[in-house]
């Protein structure tokens, strides 16, 4: 009976060879011989020789088992599904399930690979993702309350460390790839012994000055008051207002009235503006200071589907320099106005120098070529353009100082399209107003005219060297007067803070042999002798409106 074909009687019943019934599904024989080995598709009856012969019920058990192998079911439960031992609905079910959890896990690792690409970890750090990728929702959790526990030891009756175990990390049932990455860096996050400091710093704080209830403050919420003072800050730093100035020094005590308020629960009274509403708040400003800080609860909103707030770190160190710089109200003021008056008399050949520094400058300006508009410069976040913008602006600015109307279109483009043209024309503006009879002994504000003169020079000395810098030309601009400035610029410029948010940034040590130039530029923060994109110290080196700080 060997060789039947299909189609013939069998025992009164058509069977299959193995072969036709791999022709019938699509199948293979090797496939199909073992599935009848381990019971998905039990042969029907063999022929004399042996060979195994199917019925026609085979080729729907195989169509079945083939559809759900390709859902990924395993072989144990397809067997039980064609062998009616279990109900296919209850199968599929527990598969379901189970391919809900294997999907998870697969986002999870998907993320720790794209991380892999975009943090390019070490080996540690990548077992570290790896392992932070498999925990449960109740495992994250721990690792939460662990990090806080340690991290607030002893502080128990701390609003801040409430505050703190009443947000979890809760990944949704199908996160979004960003809530992964979320809490794979938030895992990595509170290993960082710097960041549970920080918290500690805070709470220990928050348990000294406001142990009580943290909705004690009424009607003064913490995140309207916040919102106030970044606008407040925002709004300063868009327009050219120099955290170190005595520009800023209003804003500050805007900010210091709308914050007093919310003191009294705390049984502070200082009694209005002053040093001591000054000191108080700074303290609690350089201690809510911290990157890792802001990042965790940027993290923990993310993972949580609430909106994230943008990092107000640029504006907390802007107000934290002006406060440093303006302890008591009109400090600055007072210290600016102080040095002006040390000296009525206009340094000799005050005015050739700055129409000489002009027109070094102006030959840099003529020198740059279109295509490095867009290179890096001494300034962080500045490239050659802005640079060029600033350096006309800054000629019309004092120009328009020297006339009696005052500019205030800082955010304009002031350059067009001829950086040439526009910075000729602004420097040529700028000597004819100071020039102009009577004009350097003339009073603006507390200081002469010839001060006005002072600070063009200034500017052009050092963003002149910024511009020679970033172009690849000599940095020996005008030996002579960039010697003789010096002194005036330690004197106006070197009291203030040298901080993040600020003007300059630490003093730099100027190499051997390095031009009077360089020294100016080392001591405003620049970093004498590297290239422009390493020069940047981490905030504008210099101010970018000198204005702001001097007369």
């Amino acid at each position: 009976m060997g060789g039947l074909r299909l189609g013939r009687v069998y025992d009164d019943t058509v069977l299959l060879s193995i072969g036709e019934l791999a022709e019938r599904t699509g199948l293979s024989v090797k496939l199909i011989r073992h599935w009848s080995d381990i019971g998905v598709v039990p042969p029907a009856a063999r022929t004399p020789a042996g060979y195994r012969l199917y019925d026609a019920e085979a080729v729907a058990r195989l169509q079945l088992a083939r559809t759900l192998r390709d859902l990924g079911m395993g072989m144990a439960a397809i067997r039980d599904v064609v062998n009616r031992e279990r109900g296919l609905a209850e199968v599929a079910a527990l598969h379901a399930d189970a391919l809900e959890v294997r999907i998870r896990t697969l986002r999870l690792q998907q993320a720790v690979l794209r991380s892999v690409t975009d943090r390019r970890p070490t080996t540690e750090e990548l077992t570290l993702m790896t392992d932070l990728a498999r925990l449960s929702a109740a495992e994250r959790n721990a690792i939460i309350h662990d990090f806080v526990a340690e991290t607030m030891g002893d502080l128990d009756h701390s609003a801040y460390r409430q505050g703190l175990l009443a947000v979890t990390p809760d990944l949704p049932e199908e996160p979004t790839a960003e809530q992964v990455d979320a809490w794979i860096e938030l895992g990595g996050l509170v290993r960082d012994p710097a960041l549970r400091a920080a918290m500690r710093r805070m709470a220990a704080y928050a348990a000294k000055h406001a142990p009580g209830d943290p909705e004690a403050a009424g009607e003064h919420d913490a995140g309207d008051l916040t919102d106030l003072w970044v606008r407040r800050v925002t709004e300063a730093i868009g327009a050219g207002i120099a955290a170190d100035s005595p520009a800023a020094d209003p804003i500050v005590a805007g900010i210091v009235a709308a914050w007093l308020p919310s003191q009294s629960p705390t049984g502070f009274v200082p009694g209005g503006d002053g040093v001591e509403a000054r000191r108080r708040l700074l303290e609690q400003l350089e201690i809510a200071a911290d990157a890792g800080a802001e990042r965790y609860w940027q993290l923990m909103c993310v993972i949580n589907g609430l909106p994230v707030r943008p990092s107000i770190a640029a504006a907390g160190q802007w107000l934290i320099t002006a406060l440093r710089t303006n302890p008591e109200p009109g400090a600055r003021d007072a210290s600016v106005a102080a040095t002006l008056a040390e000296d009525d008399t206009a340094p000799a050949g005050l005015l050739d120098g700055c129409a000489r520094v002009l027109a070094e400058v102006g030959a840099l300006v003529a020198a740059v070529v279109p295509d490095q508009m867009d290179d890096p410069t001494p300034c962080e976040g500045w490239d050659v353009r802005a640079l060029l913008d600033h350096l006309v602006y800054e000629n019309l600015m004092w120009t328009s100082l020297a006339e009696g109307a005052p500019r205030s279109d800082f955010t304009a483009d002031h350059l067009g399209d001829d950086h040439v043209a526009a910075f000729r024309s602004a420097a040529a503006a700028t000597m004819a107003a100071f020039g102009r009879p009577g004009m350097l002994e003339e009073r603006f504000g507390p200081a002469p005219g010839w001060r006005l003169v002072e600070q063009v020079v200034i500017e052009m000395l050092v963003h002149g060297w910024d511009l020679a810098t970033a172009t690849g030309r000599p940095t020996d601009l005008a030996p002579d007067v960039a010697e003789a400035t010096l002194p005036a610029v330690r004197a106006i410029y070197g009291e203030l803070p040298r901080t993040p948010g600020g003007s300059f940034a630490p003093e730099r040590e100027a190499p051997p042999g390095a031009t009077a130039a360089d020294r100016l530029a080392a001591y405003l923060g620049r970093a004498v002798g590297r290239p422009p994109s390493e020069r940047a110290a981490g905030w504008p080196a210099t101010e970018r409106n000198l204005r702001r700080t001097g007369p």
